[in-house]
């Protein structure tokens, strides 16, 4: 009987484990700009993502290079299931954020109420994230496959 309830109690450690382990998105990831295609382009020449978590609100800090050498950053926030706000961004005052999977996010990113772009975010079996991005900006549609390699 102890050997039976000592093998539930580890099961149970085990599983409340897995389910409290930190997303695999936290960390810093660089753009491998080779394997990343931007449309209409040009693509950047560097881009770093950096995610991070705190009772439930993630936080991405984006610092990029375009490709004239002109540097930016932006942050977003968002939570799971829900719409969150955001602050100083011209293009953008909403973002919803919807978790498909462990490894898997999708994102409706609004302006006024209307949504002016889609984010299918994936952790890869290999590790690597890739990051699609479709919508339109400043009135020219625009569909980006980044790939990110975890620093």
């Amino acid at each position: 009987m102890r050997k039976a309830l000592a093998l539930i109690l580890l099961g149970a450690m085990f599983v409340a484990g897995t389910a409290l382990a930190a997303d695999p998105v936290i960390g810093t990831w660089q753009l491998n700009v080779a394997k990343s295609k931007f449309k209409p382009g040009p693509a950047p020449t560097a881009m770093t993502r950096t995610y991070s978590e705190s009772a439930g609100l993630y936080t991405l800090d984006q610092k990029t290079t375009s490709a004239d050498g002109k540097e930016s950053s932006v942050q977003s926030h968002y939570r799971r299931n829900k719409s969150e706000l955001q602050d100083g961004r011209p293009d953008v005052d909403s973002v919803y954020a919807k978790r498909i999977d462990t490894n898997t996010w999708d994102f409706k990113l609004k302006k006024d109420g209307k949504v002016v772009g889609n984010v299918h975010r994936v952790i890869q079996h290999d590790g690597s994230m890739i990051v699609h991005n479709t919508g339109t900006r400043d009135g020219v549609k625009y569909d980006d496959v980044m790939l990110f390699n975890k620093q």
